[in-house]
C-alpha cells in the first residue's frame, strides 16, 4: 500500500509542478505578470552574463526617465496599460495610462495609411510621379528621376533632411511649403533629391512631409482634421491628435519633454512637419491601431485598409527595412510590423506581431528612454514568450 502512495504523491507533485509551468507561461494573471516585468528589466547582453534584473523604477532613475507609459497587447487585445513615475520632473502629476506623449517618427506610419487609404480608393497612385498630384508645391525636378508615393513610404525616394528638431511653442513656425523650401523660419534645408530615386534606403522625413501637402492637396482639410477622419477615429484613437500647437485642454493633459532630466523650455516643441512627428497619443491608442491591423491582415474587414493593403504596406521594398511606413522584422510567425520615435525630449517604440496577438508599446518623456524602453520591452517578450524576439 505504501508503495502505491508513493507513486500517487510522486504524480500530484508532477502535475503540481506542470500546473504551476502553465499558470506561469500561459494563465499567470495579469497583476502577477505584471510585477514580473517591474522587477526583472535587463538587456539580452546582462540577461547572457548572468547580471542581476532590476526593477522599473531602479531603471528610470539609472536612465535619467521622469516618465514611462505601457500598452501590452496579448490575444488581439490590450492586456494591460499602466504609466510609471511623473509627467513632468520636479512636479507631482502622475503619468497614467490617459497621458498623452508625441509619438515623433511613430506618426509616419499613420501618415502611410492615409495615404494608402486614398490609394484604396482610387485617389492617388503609388507608382506615379508624386508632381502629377502635388498643386502647391513640386518637388523640383532631378536628372536622377522622378519621386513615387511608393519611394516616399519607404525612404527610397533618395531625399535629404532625415529629421526635424521641432520649434519652441513660443517661435514662428513655418509652413509645410516653407519646411519643403528651407526658407525662414524653417530650421532645416530644402528637401530634395540627392540621390537616385528608388536606388537605395535612405530615411527622409522630409519625403513625409511631401506627403503631408500630397494628402492635403489631394483632400483640401487641414492635416489634423484630414487624419482624424481617414485614420484616427475609424481605427478608435480617441486620445490622438495631429494638432500643433495643442488646444489648451489637451495640453493640460500631456508629459512634458526632457532633454538629460530637465524639462524643455516652453514643456515641447511643436512640429509643423505632423505627417513625418507630430502625432501626440497614449500607447493605448498605439496598441489599438496595431490590434486593427493585425485583424485586417487576418481577413476582418477594416474601414481603413482592407487584406491587399495591409499586405502591401507589410512588403519590404527592395533591399531596405521598411514596407510602407512601418520597419519589417523577423520572418514567418515571427514577422513584426514596428517603428520608434525621438523628438526633442521624448522617445518612443511600438513592435507588434503581423500574425500573432502580441505586442507592446512604450512612450517616455525623455531623451535617454530607448535606455529604459529597451529593456521593458525585453521583460515584457520574455514575459509573453514572445517567439523569436531580439530587439
Amino acid at each position: 500500500m505504501k508503495k502505491y502512495q508513493v507513486v500517487v504523491v510522486i504524480v500530484v507533485v508532477c502535475l503540481a509542478a506542470n500546473c504551476a509551468r502553465v499558470r506561469t507561461s500561459e494563465r499567470e494573471p495579469s497583476e502577477d505578470r505584471i510585477a514580473w516585468i517591474e522587477n526583472n528589466l535587463r538587456s539580452a547582453l546582462e540577461k547572457k552574463h548572468g547580471a542581476k534584473p532590476h526593477t522599473i523604477a531602479e531603471e528610470m532613475a539609472r536612465a535619467n526617465v521622469p516618465g514611462v507609459s505601457v500598452a501590452v497587447i496579448e490575444n488581439y487585445k490590450i492586456a494591460w496599460a499602466k504609466g510609471y513615475g511623473v509627467r513632468e520632473a520636479g512636479e507631482p502629476d502622475p503619468v497614467t495610462a490617459e497621458t498623452l506623449f508625441q509619438a515623433a517618427s511613430i506618426s509616419k506610419p499613420f501618415a502611410a495609411l492615409a495615404a494608402l487609404r486614398l490609394v484604396r480608393d482610387g485617389n492617388l497612385n503609388l507608382d506615379t510621379d508624386v508632381n502629377g498630384a502635388l498643386q502647391s508645391w513640386k518637388l523640383p525636378k532631378s536628372d536622377l528621376g522622378p519621386v513615387t508615393l511608393r519611394q516616399l513610404l519607404s525612404h527610397r525616394a533618395g531625399l535629404n533632411v532625415s529629421g526635424f528638431p521641432g520649434y519652441s511653442a513660443a517661435a514662428p513656425a513655418p509652413s509645410v511649403i516653407q519646411v519643403l523650401n528651407g526658407e525662414p523660419p524653417a530650421n532645416t534645408p530644402a528637401v530634395r533629391i540627392e540621390k537616385k530615386p528608388g536606388a537605395q534606403f535612405q530615411y527622409s522625413g522630409g519625403g513625409y512631409t511631401i506627403v503631408q501637402l500630397l494628402l492635403t492637396d489631394i483632400d483640401p482639410k487641414p492635416f489634423p482634421a484630414l487624419m482624424r477622419s481617414l485614420v484616427l477615429e475609424p481605427l478608435g484613437m480617441k486620445h490622438s491628435t495631429f494638432d500643433h500647437p495643442l488646444p489648451a485642454p489637451l495640453s493640460d493633459s500631456t508629459a512634458t519633454a526632457h532633454l538629460n532630466g530637465k524639462p524643455v523650455e516652453g514643456r515641447y516643441h511643436v512640429y509643423p512637419e505632423m505627417a513625418a512627428a507630430g502625432l501626440w497619443t497614449t500607447p493605448s491608442d498605439l496598441a489599438l491601431a496595431a490590434i486593427a491591423l493585425q485583424h485586417t491582415k487576418s481577413g476582418k474587414a477594416s474601414p481603413v485598409l482592407d487584406q491587399a493593403g495591409i499586405n502591401e504596406m507589410w512588403t519590404k521594398q527592395g533591399d531596405g527595412p521598411c514596407g510602407l511606413g512601418f520597419f519589417l522584422s523577423g520572418e514567418g510567425d515571427a514577422s513584426r510590423f514596428e517603428h520608434n520615435g525621438g523628438n526633442e525630449g521624448f522617445t518612443c517604440l511600438l513592435v507588434a506581431y503581423q500574425d500573432k496577438g502580441y505586442g507592446a508599446a512604450i512612450m517616455t518623456n525623455s531623451s535617454t528612454g530607448p535606455r529604459l524602453y529597451e529593456k521593458l520591452l525585453r521583460a515584457i517578450a520574455d514575459a509573453y514568450d514572445w517567439p523569436e524576439f531580439s530587439e
